[in-house]
């Protein structure tokens, strides 16, 4: 076996616990072959599967509580060693569409877009190393087996798989190590390209191998299509003149397979055809797999240089947001890719917003794009959604033109809206679906929010773009529907004993009552996900009491398990990723919103190291629509539902944006100033540590900044955006023991604290340079302010 013990997530439990846990069953999960008795097999032991049921039984979110009560706070280790890794999708015998791979380990969605719109074609690579599939779950594939006989499935022994990774942490190029049944070693690297001479993506793959040190005299490597009729031409295997299948020399091919002999350690080369053509002068092997490779690492780089960067002290978090962001360029405005939920979602209006943030102005647009011309089962919440998002584009980038394209539309929105107010007793829009699985018809909270929204977004917009009149008839209706619903929240909340506020998604009818726990019901469960459109709004005013009893009421009733969104479908369907209770973070993004919103930095970090250490595969970062959290019966490994998501990447990239970039906003939701580095982890200014925001888009303009850590001070240099003229305030969470000394701007003394670690840096402008001196927090403490301060 050859993982490593620093590359367990269980190491807490102590070698005796290790030995129990690789001494079960997970043949059944990895597949069948030949060699399958001769696996040591992997499964959860009893010490670990309590450990979870009981924490998912308390309404508190214990291990979070756990890690945010720690000295060091919440960290990606402290999350780590509370959950075995994700890793399956399913079996092949799963109810479709669940059907994701042969093996039933997840895929990374490899190619190499032409423009902001995403991947025109992907190249499906199984994490395990086992197969390149073509664009679907179901397409073409090349199968890849190993062995004395070449009939053991690459991967086929998670247990003797290492644990699969990035090239150089966050690059689109899949990295595997596997040992066979008989001790062989094998090392594959894989990826998807366009290269010169065909039009079609390509995947290369480099399978090195070393038979040295076992009893086996020979190995064997099998490359097998799954496409029927391939004839071999040279060093290719296509139909008639078209290629599928080019491979380096020394191959023999057995009217099925592709093969090499090893008999002592060799490198292999093949390149997988997205779509078979003409390939004459295409010739593969190792310069060929080389400058596709550095043609696919200059791309990327290009790619990531056209936006924004948050450069962190913490190299697995840096790395998770390039690969995100790389993740979500390729997925553009679809929701996923090579499954069925390979299209357009409602949710992908904030990955929209996320990623303009980030810089990328045209995925932005595209996703927006493809929201006006979506079909919808809720017409009035898409429709403010529409509005919300076309702002939000609007203030970061000051597209007239498509102010002007989109206001037609949304003029009809308005009047709809208004007609809508006139016929009602309610004083609401009319009811509408709950959400997609729900049908029921409701007032919904979420959906009239959003509404509210996109009328006050759209109607600042207009006032900027000489559409007075525009402007006049949304705010006139947004204030009509305000009234309303503050009407109707009011009542039906509900102040609970614990010292926490309901309030209910479904308005007016007065049959939605409290949730003791929220996952234990499906209603309850529904309510976690569409709730925190309303909380990320700021209906609720953000340090008001009624955002302190909902903020209460999430943290007491079960709404959030190590800082990511709880989630029980209780369908009766067992699809992989929500086989048991488990997480929905497609959500997490406007929870994390609210929380960065009434200054909740500890949670925050509880969130970004929730899904960096728990909601995503470790080392690759890929993450489903939903994942299991209660181990399921004969799996080690936990699961995903139909990744990757672009909604669940824009999760994490949110949170870590929030942790150095928040925009605060007034009552009517408009942006109104900054505070940067509000929720940063204590440990990223240990001295010699050094932070950089670069070219994020915020609402007032590009902002950059850098914080320096010396062993004295803190260096700051900020850039303010052009178009702020609200608070500006920067925080300075230095690590347990210190605390915020004297500051100079400039070289001269700067007295404007507002608490024991914030300064007041508004009416700046231009370039600033301040120094902060570091200080032992044993000193007498002299008050510069008071205030808020995390």
């Amino acid at each position: 076996m050859t993982r490593s013990a620093t590359a367990l997530p269980w190491t807490r439990l102590g070698l005796a616990v290790l030995v129990v846990a690789l001494a079960g069953t997970a043949t059944a999960v990895a597949g069948k072959s030949r060699t399958a008795s001769s696996c040591a097999p992997l499964q959860a032991d009893a010490a670990y599967t309590d450990s979870v049921f009981n924490a998912l039984a308390a309404k508190e979110d214990v291990w979070g509580e756990q890690l945010l009560r720690s000295p060091e706070g919440p960290t990606y280790e402290g999350v780590r060693r509370h959950l075995h890794p994700l890793m399956l999708v399913g079996r092949p015998a799963g109810l479709k569409p669940t059907r994701l791979t042969d093996s039933g380990v997840y895929y990374l969605a490899f190619g190499q877009p032409r423009g902001t719109g995403g991947a025109g074609a992907v190249e499906l690579h199984v994490a395990d190393g086992s197969q390149i599939v073509s664009e679907l779950a179901n397409g073409p594939r090349l199968t890849v087996n190993v062995g004395a006989r070449g009939a053991e499935r690459y991967g086929a022994c998670l247990a003797r798989l290492d644990t699969p990774r990035l090239y150089e942490g966050y690059l689109p190029i899949l990295e595997t190590s596997y040992v066979d049944a008989d001790g062989v070693r094998y090392r594959q690297e894989s990826f998807a390209a366009r290269i010169p001479g065909l039009r079609s993506l390509v995947s290369f793959v480099r399978l090195s191998v070393d038979p040295r040190g076992t009893r086996v005299g020979k190995t064997y490597l099998r490359f097998t299509p799954s496409v029927r009729g391939l004839r071999r031409a040279g060093r290719q295997l296509g139909n008639g003149s078209r290629a599928r299948l080019l491979f380096s020399r020394g191959a023999r091919f057995d009217g099925r397979s592709l093969v090499y002999a090893a008999g002592r350690p060799r490198t292999v080369y093949v390149a997988w055809v997205d779509r078979p053509q003409r390939a004459r002068r295409v010739r593969v092997g190792r310069a060929t797999y080389e400058r596709a490779r550095s043609s696919l690492l200059a791309y990327w780089a290009r790619r990531l240089s056209t936006g924004a960067e948050l450069v962190v002290p913490e190299q697995r978090v840096y790395d998770a947001e390039r690969s995100l962001l790389i993740q979500n360029m390729l997925m553009s405005w679809r929701y996923s890719l090579g499954n069925s939920y390979e299209r357009f979602s409602w949710e992908m209006v904030d990955v929209a917003e996320v990623m303009g943030a980030y810089g990328y102005r045209g995925i932005e647009r595209a996703i927006l794009g493809a929201a006006l011309h979506a079909p919808t089962f809720f017409p009035n919440r898409a429709a403010g959604e529409r509005m919300a998002g076309s702002a939000d584009y609007f203030r970061r980038f000051g597209d007239r033109a498509y102010v002007e394209r989109v206001t037609p539309g949304f003029r009809h929105y308005i009047a709809s809206y208004q007609r809508q107010l006139d016929r009602g007793v309610t004083g609401l829009l009319k009811r509408e679906r709950y959400g997609s699985d729900i049908l029921r018809k409701i007032y919904g909270l979420h959906a009239q929010v959003l509404a509210l929204q996109g009328l006050r977004a759209m109607a600042e917009v207009w006032a900027t773009t000489g559409h007075p009149r525009l402007a006049y008839d949304a705010a006139r209706v947004a204030e009509r529907l305000d009234s309303g619903l503050r009407a109707a929240v009011t009542a039906g909340r509900a102040a609970l004993p614990d010292g926490s506020l309901f309030v209910p998604v479904s308005l007016v009818d007065g049959k939605e009552l409290p949730y003791d726990s929220l996952t234990t019901s499906k209603r309850g469960s529904y309510w976690n996900l569409v709730m925190p459109y309303a909380l990320a709004s700021g209906f609720f005013r953000p340090g008001g009491p009624e955002a302190t009893g909902l903020l209460r009421y999430l943290f007491n009733h079960g709404s959030r398990f190590l800082g990511l969104v709880r989630f029980r479908p209780h369908t009766g369907v067992t699809n992989p990723g929500y086989q048991t209770p488990g997480s929905d973070d497609v959500y997490g993004t406007n929870v994390v919103r609210f929380l960065a919103d009434n200054d909740q930095p500890d949670q925050v970090l509880l969130s970004l190291y929730g899904k960096l250490g728990a909601g995503m595969t470790e080392n690759t970062f890929v993450a489903g629509e939903g994942s299991t959290i209660a181990p399921a019966r004969g799996q080690y490994y936990r699961s995903m539902h139909r990744p990757p998501n672009s909604a669940n990447n824009a999760f994490f990239l949110e949170a870590l944006r929030l942790t150095l970039v928040h925009e605060t906003t007034d009552a009517n939701g408009s942006p109104q100033g900054l505070e940067l580095a509000y929720a940063t982890p204590r440990a990223w200014l240990e001295p010699g540590k050094r932070i950089e925001v670069r070219r994020m888009q915020t609402s007032f303009g590009p902002l950059s900044y850098s914080l320096e850590a010396g062993a004295q001070a803190v260096r700051v240099q900020l850039d303010v955006p052009s178009r702020l003229s609200g608070a500006l305030r920067l925080r300075l969470r230095l690590p347990a023991g210190e605390r915020v000394g004297g500051v100079t701007l400039g070289g001269a003394p700067f007295d404007r604290a507002v608490g024991p670690e914030t300064l007041d840096l508004s009416g700046l402008t231009g370039h600033v340079e301040l120094v902060v001196q570091r200080e032992s927090a044993m000193r007498p403490v002299v008050s510069g302010g008071s205030g808020g301060g995390g």
